[in-house]
């Protein structure tokens, strides 16, 4: 939301059109609020898995460009996304049938 020129000028080296920016900006932030609200389980899960497909097409789009570099931001939150994936059960009085901890 800060970068928006760096953003737009990282999408357009991709090959990407720059009026997508507004629109990731907005998915990004309504799937961190619906992960952290604890409003719907099925909610939250289609949070995780439109952040999962969006961190892993982005690290593969840099990839695909020979910019392997770029991909790091992306490695590094699809990190963070497992982890908060595989212990958002502790948090929740009803818990996800997808993580790991309930299928124990």
């Amino acid at each position: 939301m800060t970068k928006g020129a760096w953003v737009r000028q990282a999408l357009d080296d991709l090959g990407y059109p720059a009026y997508l920016v507004p629109v990731i900006i907005a998915v990004k932030v309504l799937s961190a609020a619906a992960i952290l609200s604890l409003f719907s389980v099925a909610l939250s899960d289609l949070a995780y898995a439109g952040m999962f497909y969006h961190l892993l097409l982005s690290g593969l789009a840099h990839v695909g460009v020979r910019k392997p570099g770029g991909a790091l931001p992306a490695a590094e939150g699809l990190a963070l996304l497992a982890a908060s994936f595989l212990t958002q059960n502790a948090a929740r009085e009803l818990p996800s049938p997808y993580a790991l901890t309930a299928l124990l």
